[in-house]
């Protein structure tokens, strides 16, 4: 009795293929149809230079093309590249690493992993092309316009195990960022306060009829009369949580393009970077039993 390899796609330019499955009921006789359907918005130029540059393989691992005949119940990889992509001028560093973890001091304006506009241009890319690791996966994720420590995770295997430090809070992170100063505010001060989704979509704000989802500890480090630099130590970790915080009390981050209102910046526009920075982070480490402590080597100045 053979047993069935299973095809492994290989990394391409730092790129992982995504993977989709074709239902036993689609209304398509080849392939190409198919993608043409499930993904409206991507234009079908688009999926035909796929085929021709060879990015769309079968579950075997042969290479599709455009003729190929649609067969239900299986599955396809393709690969995403975009023809046109904006350069990001700022370089990561890896910090440490050992059997599943790979630390990076992320910089101000690279996303993280990728999304509409950007694919070679996002951390996860550059380090998957830096360092060959297909299933390097981020613990845990910072805007595109904050700078500073992250994890990855090397393994499928102990992904779940670190991810869950996150979700049970078992994390410490301290990050800094500098805005105006304001002597009135008592200082430190722990603030709480119910965050949703706000609109526009992508932003966040606060409801004060609900119980409260998000905690920060905010501490002032030093100022200049004009602006301050502040420590923060998120207990919770919501979507753009510490620039709410600091908005709501009256302090927004400076150069934040969405809090207290939204102002797009051109995607080729590197000046102004979020002054904010995830400075360190501290946990036990659950494989290892021993305590891990990150720090970046940006420094926010006044």
């Amino acid at each position: 009795m053979t047993s069935i390899i299973e095809f492994t796609p290989p990394l391409i330019d730092g790129v992982s293929a995504s993977k989709v499955f074709l239902p036993h009921d689609a209304s398509a006789n080849t392939i190409f149809d198919y993608l043409c359907q499930h993904f409206p918005h991507i234009q079908q130029e688009e999926w035909q230079q796929r085929f021709v540059d060879g990015l769309i393989y079968a579950a075997d691992g042969a290479r599709l093309n455009i003729e190929s005949s649609y067969t239900p119940n299986t599955h396809i990889f393709y690969y995403r590249f975009l023809a046109h992509e904006i350069h990001v001028p700022f370089q990561h560093e890896i910090l440490f690493e050992n059997e599943d973890l790979l630390v990076v001091d992320k910089p101000h304006f690279l996303t993280m992993t990728p999304t509409g506009q950007y694919v070679q241009e996002t951390l996860l890319v550059r380090l998957k092309k830096q360092t060959g690791y297909a299933d390097l996966t981020p613990i845990h994720r910072l805007d595109r316009e904050t700078a500073g420590v992250v994890l990855f995770c090397k393994t499928p295997a102990t992904r779940g195990i670190y991810q869950q430090l996150f979700a049970e809070r078992k994390v410490e992170k301290t990050y800094h960022a500098i805005a105006a100063y304001r002597p009135e505010l008592n200082l430190p001060q722990i603030l709480q306060l119910h965050l949703e989704k706000g609109n526009p979509f992508y932003t966040m704000q606060i409801n004060p009829e609900k119980t409260e989802n998000t905690e920060t500890l905010i501490e002032l480090l030093e100022h200049n009369q004009q602006y301050a630099k502040y420590q923060l130590k998120p207990k919770t970790g919501k979507q753009h949580q510490l620039r709410v915080h600091l908005n709501y009390l009256g302090i927004p981050i400076l150069n934040d393009p969405f809090y207290p209102v939204v102002a797009h910046k051109a995607d080729d526009d590197f000046t102004h970077p979020l002054q904010l920075l995830a400075k360190d982070i501290h946990f036990i480490d659950p494989i290892l039993k021993q305590e891990m402590a990150f720090k970046s080597n940006f420094e926010l100045t006044l």
